[in-house]
């Protein structure tokens, strides 16, 4: 909020160059802030009295961007990629599909090891979790399992995360 759009009574008022000009009016405030030929903007309004500063707005909106965008960019974002087999996968089969997830983990993301089962599979879903026990074991070296395999309706799944 600026200007006129603070309603406080009272205000907490900080000065263009930080220095505090103590608690006061909101309409000595603007006095203030007008005299110096900038805005009065609220910055903590949840602080009793609210606090605001005598800055220019433009300046300060472009600041607040621009602290915005830099920790954005320190961010890192974790994707979870999808790796999909199924109950009669042929070992060679199961290694390229090692081989990509070994990639993904490289790179930071973590892996969603899905097994699905279809029709008469079904009936053999627990004589078929050694294809993920496999599957996590061939990535010990660089991954740690984050979620154990656990079934959810017609799959088994299984999360791998990049070991510390």
């Amino acid at each position: 909020m600026i200007n006129e759009q603070i309603r406080d009574k009272e205000v907490r008022v900080i000065g263009q160059d930080g220095e505090q000009l103590g608690v006061m009016s909101s309409k000595e405030a603007m006095k203030l802030a007008d005299e110096a030929g900038l805005d009065l903007v609220k910055i903590a309004p949840t602080a009793k009295p609210p606090v605001c500063k005598i800055v220019d707005y433009g300046k300060y909106r472009y600041e607040q961007a621009r602290r915005e965008k830099e920790a954005k960019k320190k961010q890192k974002t974790i994707e979870i990629k999808e790796i999909r087999l199924s109950p009669n996968i042929d070992t060679n089969d199961l290694n390229t599909k090692v081989n990509a997830a070994k990639k993904f983990i490289t790179k930071g993301d973590k892996v969603k090891v899905t097994l699905r089962f279809r029709g008469r599979e079904m009936a053999h879903m627990a004589s078929s979790k050694h294809i993920l026990d496999d599957f996590a074991e061939a990535l010990a070296d660089i991954a740690v399992v984050e979620k154990p395999a656990k079934v959810e309706g017609r799959s088994m799944t299984l999360i791998l995360a990049e070991k510390r």
